[in-house]
């Protein structure tokens, strides 16, 4: 054999081998891959306290206009502009001089009544006796009784008259009708004012304070369904705490209650309005101030929440993932459809807002939390232990 003869049979053989071993290695069955690993939450029905946040505003518990109630010249102004009085302190004085000169001639006019009664009471006691004796006629005495009668009258006609004139006198001094803090003085030393007419200035009291609030009208009506139906617990005789939440976020920790529930739905706004009344010592809330104020105290026995994220979107609505069993009893993704309410604050800086589940899920059930993008019914999964999971939990939360 010639040496080209040589290395063409070589070369055939070596060709053959290597396809031979290309063909095998396609022959062989790709190597399977592994099971996601799933964080996962047993679900665990748990009492939920409900807090719920509206938007209202502070207003006086006692909010008055003070007016002037005679007319007159305004002297004085006797106390300072935004300080806190007394019921009964002096805040404006109206020249009482013409209401002192009504006094006088009123009392002028009572002594003028009383000395015509005292005649009148002498001449009838002068005439019983005549006419007992026949001295004079009965019309005399009827007469003198008559005018005695007509004096008492006077009498009476005058004691008013100095009483309405001592009231008069007395309205020519303004005093705090309650305690509160004052407001900006309308008018000034000068000033004529006119009797029920004249606004002097305002008193507000904010201790305690009213927050003013409303919720709508579908909540309201979620609410009743969800205490009828005991899915919702309030305590006895409603008696909800109410904090209020400042502009900058600041939650005081007095605590108020709701002493007021309209009893009608406002039309214009579809709500129903509701006051707490709140304790402000030290004033440091004012009134008119803008805030959130916080409900509190009811509760949701036996309550199902899950976070937000666990929660997927498909066209009959939500579902969720747990861990179900294979037909070889292995783990396996099982979609759950579930009926959600509201989200709901479980706690401050960890789980965070959740969803209330109100159908779909029972107590056991195993709620896969991540890897959902990979997962569909049946697909086989790997559950984390519980630690793991915690660990997980905590690492996203922060």
């Amino acid at each position: 054999m010639s040496r080209s003869h040589s290395l063409h049979a070589a070369a055939t053989l070596l060709l053959s081998l290597t396809l031979a071993g290309c063909f095998g290695m396609a022959e062989e069955a790709p190597a399977a891959l592994p099971p996601p690993a799933v964080a996962t939450l047993t679900i665990t029905p748990a009492d939920l306290p409900v807090v719920r946040e509206f938007t209202g505003f502070t207003a006086g518990s006692r909010e008055v206009e003070v007016r002037a109630r005679v007319s007159g010249i305004l002297k004085l102004r006797s106390y300072t502009e935004g300080a806190e009085v007394k019921a009964g302190e002096l805040l404006f004085e109206i020249d009482d001089a013409p209401y002192r000169a009504q006094l006088a001639a009123a009392e002028a006019q009572l002594a003028q009544a009383n000395a015509e009664l005292m005649r009148s009471e002498r001449e009838v006691k002068r005439l019983q006796p005549l006419v007992a004796s026949s001295a004079t006629s009965r019309k005399n005495l009827d007469d003198a009784e008559a005018e005695r009668a007509l004096a008492k009258a006077g009498v009476q006609a005058a004691q008013a008259a100095v009483s309405s004139a001592r009231l008069n006198l007395d309205y020519t001094r303004v005093t705090a009708p309650i305690n509160g803090i004052t407001g900006i003085a309308t008018a000034v030393e000068g000033t004529l004012v006119a009797a029920g007419d004249t606004l002097l200035t305002t008193l507000t009291q904010i201790e305690p304070l009213h927050v003013q609030f409303a919720v709508a009208e579908n909540q309201w009506l979620a609410q009743q369904r969800d205490v009828a139906n005991g899915s919702l617990h309030v305590p006895a005789d409603n008696a909800l705490e109410v904090r209020v939440k400042l502009a900058d976020g600041q939650l005081l920790q007095r605590i108020g209650r709701i002493d007021f529930q309209s009893a009608r739905l406002d039309p214009q706004t579809g709500s129903v309005a509701l006051r707490a009344i709140l304790p402000n010592p030290g004033g440091e809330l004012k009134a008119g101030q803008f805030v959130r104020a916080q409900v509190s105290g009811a509760h949701r026995p036996n309550a199902i929440t899950i976070p937000q994220s666990a929660v997927l979107e498909g066209p009959q609505g939500k579902f969720v993932y747990v861990v179900g069993q294979g037909e070889q009893g292995q783990p396996v993704a099982e979609m759950r459809p579930i009926r959600v309410g509201e989200w709901v604050t479980v706690s401050e800086g960890g789980a965070g807002r959740q969803w209330l589940v109100q159908g779909g899920l029972n107590a056991g059930d195993q709620l896969i939390l991540d890897n959902l993008i990979k997962l569909g019914p049946g697909a086989p999964v790997s559950p984390l232990s519980a630690a793991a999971t915690n660990a997980m939990v905590t690492v996203e939360a922060h």
